[in-house]
């Protein structure tokens, strides 16, 4: 796949990047070379090989998803600017 400079020219458009008539043929060929090694990748043979999130091997500290009040809602609600019965009050948005 090759870009061309009008490509280069729409790209940095939609990218809202100012690039000068100057700069579109190094742009061109920046973006030329990107795209070879990306074909390059798509060739690797990746068969036997398992997907991984790290270069190193760890595992996720994991905890019990529990669902809980927090064990202190007077606390919390005691930062409201305005509350009732334990609930937030917020003015009204919507007619």
């Amino acid at each position: 796949m090759s870009v061309d400079q009008e490509t280069v020219r729409r790209i940095a458009r939609l990218a809202r990047i100012a690039v000068s008539d100057d700069d579109v043929p190094h742009l061109q060929g920046e973006l030329n070379a990107i795209l070879a090694f990306v074909e390059q990748l798509g060739e690797v043979d990746v068969t036997d090989v398992e997907p991984m999130t790290s270069v190193t091997p760890m595992a996720m500290k994991m905890r019990e998803d529990g669902i809980t009040d927090g064990d202190r809602p007077t606390d919390i609600v005691a930062n409201a600017p305005a509350s009732d019965d334990g609930f937030f009050l917020v003015p009204k948005v919507v007619e």
